[in-house]
């Protein structure tokens, strides 16, 4: 959960998930509509496919318990080298780095790393660089200090220096400037348009094979009518884009997918549904009910 999303986000999502999820074996048992319902809210969905998938794995291949080495961690899905790293770290006390945004920065500031960390060849230095510093014992205690030094002290913008606890062997003269990133590529602009159909207590909705894979979204729309105006207009952020969302309201319609379905209103809260298409159908289904 703490891949792309911040620790005061996540909390509540996972002692939710938690209270759900007990084991990898309950999450194995369940089907990916449970957990992609229960994962609902916090995006990036993948993260949930990658973690029942790996559940799954845990149980078949490794009868229940999670691989205590970095390398067959990494073998699991969704599971790379700063999450290998970090279970390695907190959960079995071994003495490996870490490298994330926060100790990144730090690490980028004490040796004055002046090269893009986002090219693998210069993350692969950076990751040398981090295990020199890691101490034999209490590898644990070290890394998340030096998780919190980047989050509280080594900031982005306007670093603490007069308080930092490291500056005395802090080799960076500009500190701000770090660490370096090559250029972001430009945020693009698309525009979904989808339909909104509900007749006699039922929503007709598509189950997505694409973004959203396995999650029900508004049935998208080829084209529009000359002149017809949407009923719902939002926008949202999804990796390096931005995407506005047209909703069009529809008279009834037969399916015209395998992948959709008529779905009863009072269900709507068992299945899941990205926020931004669970946000356009509260707010339709609301006016529709005050009209």
């Amino acid at each position: 959960m703490l891949q792309q999303t911040q620790v005061a986000t996540v909390i509540r999502y996972y002692n939710k998930w938690l209270r759900r999820f007990p084991d990898f074996a309950s999450v194995a048992r369940a089907s990916q509509n449970d957990v992609l319902h229960a994962w609902q809210g916090l995006g990036y969905y993948d993260r949930a496919r990658n973690l029942h998938a790996t559940a799954r794995t845990v149980i078949d291949r490794h009868l229940g318990r999670f691989p205590r080495s970095v390398e067959q961690m990494q073998q699991l899905p969704g599971i790379g080298k700063y999450t290998a790293h970090a279970v390695a770290s907190f959960a079995f006390v071994q003495s490996v780095p870490i490298v994330e945004s926060n100790t990144a920065r730090v690490l980028t500031r004490l040796f004055d790393f002046r090269k893009p960390i986002d090219s693998h060849a210069n993350s692969q230095i950076l990751w040398q660089n981090a295990g020199i510093l890691v101490p034999e014992s209490n590898a644990q205690i070290y890394n998340s200090a030096l998780t919190d030094l980047g989050a509280l002290v080594c900031v982005a913008r306007q670093p603490k220096c007069g308080i930092c606890p490291v500056k005395k062997f802090c080799a960076a003269k500009n500190p701000q400037t770090l660490p370096v990133m090559k250029s972001r590529p430009h945020t693009k602009r698309l525009i979904e348009k989808h339909a909104f159909v509900v007749v006699r207590g039922k929503i007709l909705l598509e189950q997505s094979s694409g973004r959203w894979r396995g999650m029900w979204i508004l049935p998208p729309l080829q084209r529009r009518s000359a002149n017809q105006r949407p009923v719902y207009r939002s926008t949202f952020p999804f990796t390096n884009h931005r995407v506005m969302l047209n909703v069009y309201a529809r008279p009834r319609q037969t399916i015209g997918k395998p992948a959709q379905r008529w779905l009863r209103l009072d269900s709507l809260d068992s299945i899941p549904i990205p926020s931004p298409h669970r946000r356009a159908m509260r707010h339709l289904l609301s006016e529709a009910t005050a009209a």
